[in-house]
């Protein structure tokens, strides 16, 4: 089932919490809405739901024009952060809740919902708690239920609100890895809210940026990474540094340091220089920008140096990979700054 979001709005009072969004999220498709708190994020998958009016716009299941339509009449699976699971029942009864409470015009008999339990159960992994309750089961365990509970009505569309929230940070990465193999084997168009940049890069098919209500910007995350539409995209998608300076004829130069860079197609005047620290190299005072280094971390797999720049008011990361005989400059070391690929904005 194919998603169509067309010119929808949420205001409360003067604040537009959505401002005319529109999105096309395709049949079989892993969207993730991407922002930090207050872009709007959990406000649009509850319009999606249906759990939120909007107050312009259409929200369009395929075809049909779902925008008045309820939570029920979408049938739309929705799980939450925090597993929202019925302690007084085991998982077999949780899984099939949404089946049992239909109408009885609707309502699967007894033997064909046991088999869909048994179905879910395997496709969990958790074929032999089905007669467990919630407290005796892990936190993973926890949301694999909830997600076979939101599965069990064979949904329009899986919306998922921050899953893997409650979790610990071991069992976020194992769990998000097991919802993308769980994907792929239902193909079950969903949509999933984040904060975590490494769970929607590393989980979603295409990441949706939000901000201040508005989408900055639709991408696989290949293309997010790689080729952000935005400075504010740029700088909240991974880690940055910033050089400021100005843009004359297309050649971006900050002030008192040697050399310009390429700003073809930017605007003469005041810009930045974003720059990702993987994409920095050190070297020999002069080869580059003047720098000075304030101090150097070891992080398992690469070090970090960290630089004051002459001129400019922030500090920057170059990431070195940490390999046997490297050669790390010490702290308050003179070296030069060259930034190898990066991406110049206005200001």
């Amino acid at each position: 089932m194919d998603l169509r979001i067309e010119g929808v709005g949420k205001r409360y009072g003067s604040t537009a919490a959505l401002d005319h969004v529109d999105l096309h999220i395709g049949s079989g498709e892993l969207v993730a809405l991407l922002g930090p708190s207050g872009s709007g994020k959990t406000t649009l998958l509850r319009v999606i739901a249906g759990l939120l009016p909007a107050d312009a716009g259409r929200v369009l299941f395929g075809d049909t024009d779902a925008t008045r339509l309820s939570l029920r009449e979408r049938n739309v699976g929705f799980v939450f952060q925090q597993y929202a699971l019925f302690r007084h029942m085991t998982v077999a009864e949780n899984i099939a809740f949404g089946l049992r409470s239909r109408p009885r015009s609707r309502r699967p008999d007894r033997a064909t919902i046991r088999r869909r339990v048994d179905e879910l159960l395997a496709l969990i992994q958790l074929p032999e708690h089905g007669d467990r309750y919630p407290e005796q089961l892990s936190g993973g365990q926890k949301q694999r239920v909830a997600l076979a509970r939101a599965l069990a009505i064979d949904p329009t569309v899986l919306l998922l609100d921050e899953p893997f929230g409650a979790l610990d940070a071991k069992v976020r990465v194992e769990l998000r890895r097991w919802l993308r193999r769980l994907h792929d084997q239902t193909g079950q168009t969903t949509v999933f809210v984040t904060h975590d940049q490494d769970e929607a890069l590393e989980l979603a098919d295409r990441v949706v940026v939000l901000r201040d209500g508005r989408i900055e910007q639709v991408g696989t995350p290949r293309e997010i990474y790689d080729a952000p539409a935005s400075a504010y995209v740029f700088d909240f998608i991974g880690r940055a540094s910033v050089l400021e300076g100005t843009v004359a004829g297309g050649r971006f130069s900050p002030p008192g340091q040697p050399g310009d860079f390429d700003a073809t197609g930017v605007a003469d005047g005041p810009a930045r220089l974003y720059l990702r620290p993987h994409d920095a190299a050190i070297g020999a005072p002069g080869e580059g920008l003047d720098a000075t280094v304030s101090a150097v971390h070891t992080r398992a797999e690469r070090i970090v140096v960290e630089l004051a720049v002459a001129g400019q008011p922030g500090a920057f990361e170059a990431d070195l990979v940490a390999t046997p005989g490297i050669i790390v400059p010490s702290s308050g070391a003179a070296v030069g700054l060259r930034p190898l690929r990066y991406r110049v904005f206005s200001t």
